[in-house]
């Protein structure tokens, strides 16, 4: 179903309600989902250990999932 569909369902779903504690919390629902879509600024710092991971990954250094998960078991069996 398309984005313009499922809106116009939605608004004849509200239309018909008469559910105000429904309504409501739709509304809180959509006020938090719209607050959420705030882009998040990175700092110098965040910016350089991204390049920096990102080298990292190019070349190679890095642990697999399973590795990771062995190096943890064997951390915590200490």
């Amino acid at each position: 179903m398309k984005t313009v569909e499922i809106k116009k369902k939605l608004i004849n779903e509200i239309n018909l309600s008469k559910n105000k504690n429904l309504l409501e919390e739709f509304y809180r629902f959509l006020n938090l989902e719209n607050e959420i879509e705030e882009t998040y600024k990175l700092n110098s710092q965040q910016k350089s250990a991204i390049a920096e991971a990102r080298e990292q990954i190019k070349n190679g250094d890095y642990l697999t999932n399973e590795q990771a998960n062995q190096e943890i078991d064997e951390w915590l069996n200490k």
